[in-house]
């Protein structure tokens, strides 16, 4: 019998365990997989995410393992930069007044090496099923029942947890899907000027360019109704529209998916606490949704914990309603309005950027917002 049973040994669970962990509390992480996700997912960690992995001492490790972009920006498709937004006007608020680039399967192994043994992690350990009492939780397995105190859904969009509990997800789907592809190229040679992280504005066909440490990846929006084998097909002469390098693209992976806007109605139900993408989900634009889950499993498991040493059971609500107005209020209106904007194609609001970029007060506050600073104001 555990203290905290987790469900997920992603970025977020993960981060959960290990905070318990270090107030002494009893965990056991569940993993579905065989071992740690490989995929490249998510890619970016903004500075308030950057100061909650040094409290848990693992941020000079990721520091070794990413790569630091002090300046993103807005471009025009086939043209010049719009703005550039130097991420130093955050200097007084921050360590860290930087993004770092590193793929989420390499803060995996980090936060997994940094669990004291006390930790227990089980691979393929798939939920199956989640009993509910005043006093405990009984979660099925695979392998048997594992009984807990205190359960955590971090298992992600498709959530075993939150299906075991009835909780809703409530929502939409965007039209169309992404298409991601990552890939064996230099593109600064032949993208003169472009920052690590580029929002490429186009109202036929906008992109995304982000560097990480292994590859460029680019992000392209994608028909809905097109079979998966013909999108990528198609993939090589999308890209040389990108740049045209006199030769096909060396594509290293390329995954298409839809992108959903969803939210549970509680993050926390009883003894079960659900945050990340098993709490929320949005589309990609802004690299909100890995950060506002760390987030989710910091200031979460902060209140729990408090629980577990005597503090009183509205701590936890309190934190369990403020991080469901974040969800909604902050993260899920910040990455629908970029994608509102990269979608369209509206001058004004290339005029608005390119006076916030003159600006430093103007781009501190902006910046502030958009990598969710802001929203660890927000009260429940």
């Amino acid at each position: 019998m555990s203290t905290v049973v987790i469900a997920g040994a992603g970025p977020v669970g993960l981060t959960a365990a290990l905070a318990l962990a270090r107030r002494g509390v009893d965990v056991t992480v569940l993993e579905q997989g065989p071992r740690l996700a490989t995929e490249s997912r998510a890619s970016t960690f903004h500075p308030p995410t950057l100061e909650m992995l040094r409290e848990l001492g693992v941020v000079d490790t990721l520091l070794r393992a990413g790569l630091v972009a002090e300046t993103f920006q807005y471009r025009e498709r086939g043209g010049d930069a719009i703005a550039t937004l130097d991420m130093g006007v955050l200097a007084g608020d921050t360590a860290f007044p930087y993004r770092v680039q590193c793929e989420q399967s390499k803060l995996t192994p980090i936060l997994l090496d940094a669990l004291p043994a006390t930790a227990q992690v089980r691979f393929d350990h798939a939920v199956t099923g989640v009993e509910t009492g005043p006093d405990g939780v009984a979660v099925s397995t695979n392998h048997g029942v594992v009984r807990g105190d205190w359960l955590i859904g971090a298992d992600g969009a498709h959530s075993a947890v939150r299906h075991g509990i009835g909780a809703g997800f409530d929502g939409s789907t965007y039209p169309g899907r992404f298409l991601v592809a990552s890939v064996d190229e230099e593109l600064t040679g032949v993208l003169p000027g472009i920052a690590p992280i580029n929002y490429v504005f186009d109202p036929d066909e906008w992109l995304v360019l982000l560097r990480t440490p292994d590859h460029w990846r680019v992000l392209l929006p994608t028909a809905g109704d097109t079979p998966d084998d013909v999108e990528l097909r198609r993939l090589p002469e999308r890209l040389t529209r990108v740049a045209d390098l006199g030769r096909r693209w060396r594509i290293a992976h390329a995954t298409l998916y839809r992108v959903h806007e969803r939210v549970t109605p509680d993050f926390r139900l009883g003894r079960v606490l659900l945050m990340g993408d098993a709490a929320h989900v949005n589309n990609p634009l802004g690299g909100l949704g890995m950060n506002s889950g760390i987030h989710d499993a910091v200031r979460l498991t902060t209140a729990l914990a408090d629980v577990l040493a005597g503090a009183p059971e509205r701590v936890l609500d309190d934190a369990a309603r403020q991080r469901h107005t974040v969800a909604v209020e902050h993260v899920q209106r910040t990455s629908r309005a970029n994608w509102s904007h990269l979608h369209g194609h509206d001058e004004r609001y290339r005029q608005q950027l390119r006076t916030l970029a003159a600006d430093p007060v103007a781009t501190r506050a902006h910046l502030r917002r958009a990598c969710l600073m802001d929203s660890l104001e927000t009260t429940a």
